[in-house]
Parts: structure tokens; sequence; C-alpha cells
């Protein structure tokens, strides 16, 4: 076990406290910000919770939701001030400074003590303490068993437990993908046995659905997914202007790509929205197939191996023309991952 002394140490008396988690939260990232958020508070601490983007409304049911500070609507200089007078900084659900865009550089460059809780792969070293488990599930994974080893189990109520339980529940989907182990079922029944509502949250996070959403969802199965049997793969290519059709907000593509995987025989799956600034890549696959090897490689992105994401200023169609050129390359392996499937 890592020596959790300096940890400690430094959270014995009250501080100034900013936690921070990447832009475009999911529920990993605000679950775990917002949970830390309510058990730091229990011990005294001022804490501040800033995203530098928006999220998704079904997870603004967490306590707390309503006391987080979005960097990029209007709230830089309030940030920045903010981040200035801190004493301590808790980095949240990401390996690196440039997954929370400009406030990148004002982590960086503040004096305050640094704390690192995350599962991805390859960690930049920007933490003066640094908790990193590829193998864990999730970040609230690593974020309910630091509470344990701090000794301090007692501080997790029913808010906490229900923000912990799902950045879990999200990132194992609903726990189904291969990261569901003995100790993400062990960590959710204690969180559950502290008061944790896997009903409420269950419904909160999957069953909060707008009318716009399920006919945008609709569309997009319907005249959207594109199939490409010989390479075992599947993908959405979704336009800005089918975004503005169904008026989509933060978070109404969440899952769609799952919808690519979840069809018979597909090893790789793929979503390609175009948000004008950028066209926004994710990436699954089953078994042994690198995901994250696709999205590095081409895409300036990264990830897990059967999750991943990629961003490129190519136009829609040129993104999608580069994923079908490289499929070629993975042939064999998409095609033992299918018949070992």
């Amino acid at each position: 076990m890592q020596d959790l002394k300096p940890l400690k140490a430094l959270l014995s008396a009250p501080k100034n406290i900013v936690i921070t988690t990447h832009h475009k939260p999911d529920a990993d990232a605000l679950g775990s910000s917002l949970g830390m958020a309510g058990y730091l508070k229990k011990k005294g601490h001022q804490v501040t919770v800033i995203t530098p983007t928006d999220y998704p409304a079904f997870l603004h049911w967490m306590k707390g939701n309503d006391e987080v500070i979005i960097f990029n609507k209007g709230q830089q200089a309030r940030c920045k001030e903010i981040i200035d007078k801190c004493d301590v900084i808790l980095a949240l659900d990401f390996n690196m400074l440039s997954r929370i865009n400009e406030m990148g550089e004002l982590v960086r460059d503040s004096s305050a003590y640094k704390i690192n809780i995350d599962h991805h792969l390859y960690p930049e070293d920007f933490a003066d303490f640094q908790i990193s488990n590829t193998t864990a599930a999730a970040t609230c994974e690593l974020c309910y068993e630091l509470i344990v080893d701090l000794g301090e189990r007692h501080l997790i109520d029913g808010d906490i437990a229900d923000a912990l339980y799902a950045g879990i529940m999200t990132d194992t989907g609903g726990f189904m993908h291969p990261t569901t182990s003995r100790n993400v079922h062990e960590v959710v029944a204690n969180l559950i046995e502290l008061g944790g509502d896997n009903t409420k949250v269950a419904k909160n996070v999957y069953n909060n659905n707008s009318l716009d959403r399920l006919q945008f969802l609709g569309y997009a199965l319907s005249e959207k997914l594109t199939v490409i049997p010989e390479y075992s793969t599947a993908y959405f290519a979704i336009s800005a202007e089918e975004l503005s059709r169904y008026k989509s907000k933060t978070g109404d593509t969440e899952g769609l790509v799952n919808y690519a995987l979840s069809l018979q025989g597909i090893v790789l799956a793929a979503l390609f929205t175009d948000r004008k600034e950028a066209i926004k890549m994710s990436f699954r696959s089953i078994g042994e197939f690198p995901a994250n090897e696709i999205a590095s490689k081409f895409f300036n992105g990264g990830g897990h191996r059967n999750a991943a994401g990629g961003r490129t200023e190519w136009t829609l169609e040129e993104t999608v023309n580069k994923f079908k050129e490289v499929l070629p390359d993975y042939k064999e392996l998409l095609d033992k991952e299918k018949n070992r499937k």
C-alpha cells in the first residue's frame, strides 16, 4: 500500500481545496469530484469544485452540483482567483493537464500542493502526490479506497456513496466491462451498506432522457449506423446539422457508441461527432482489441484498451475516411477477436 502519512498529515488541519476534473465530465469525473468534496467538507475543509466545461443534465442530481463552478461559462477570472489562493488542488479522473483545457496552465503554475487520483494510462508527472492505478475500474473506486485507507470510512454518507457508486456503475458499463472485478463488487456493496441508493442512481443516470434525446437516438439507430462486416466494425457519424436538428445537449450522445458495439459479430465500434470546433471520437472494443491504440496512433487521443477517445480538426468525412483506411492494418486482430468471441 502507498504511504498515506504525508496525505493524512496534510489533510489533518483545515485547508482551502480546489477539486477539478477533465473537460466534459462524465459520471466518474463528477462523482469522484462531488464525492470527495462531500468527504473533505466533513473534515472541515473549504472546498470548491471547478469543471473546465459543462456536463450532462442527468448528473445534476448529485449533492453539491449547485455549487460547481464551470470555468468556460464566463468564470475564468473567478476560477483563477480561487486557484491562486488555494492550498491544495485535487485533480481527479485525468492523467494529464491538457485534459482540463485552459485550466491546465493555471494548475501547473499554482504553488498549491497537487494531488492526482486517476486510473488512465500514461499519467503525466505534475502532482506532488499521485495515486495512479490503471487496473482500477473507475476513479470513484480509488476515492472510496483512499477514504477507507485514511481510516475515515465512517464519514461516507448516502450522498457521497451515491456519487461514488454512479462513477463506478457507468465506468464499468453497468458492471459489464472486463474491469468489473471482485473488488468492484465489494466496493459497491460497501457503498450500498453506507447508504448508497443503487436504484435511485441507476434511474437518474439511465432513465432520465429528454424527448429530443430519444428521438435523436431513434434517428441515429435507423439512419446513421454503418456496419463494415469484413472488419467486424460498426460506427456512427453525426454531423453538426443533425445535432442541431435534434437540439442536442451535452450528454445526448453519451452511450450511443455502445449500441454499435452491441451488434452481433462486432469487435470495434466508433462514434464520430462534428462539434464544429473539432471532430470528437469515441471508440469501444471487446476483448483484447486495442481501441486505445487506434485513438492514440491516428486521432490525437488515447484511453483504455476497450474505451478510448480522440479528436481531429479535419472534416467529418475526412475523419471517417481515415478511420476506414486504417482498418485493414487491424484485420488480423479484428478477426482473431471475432473468432474468440
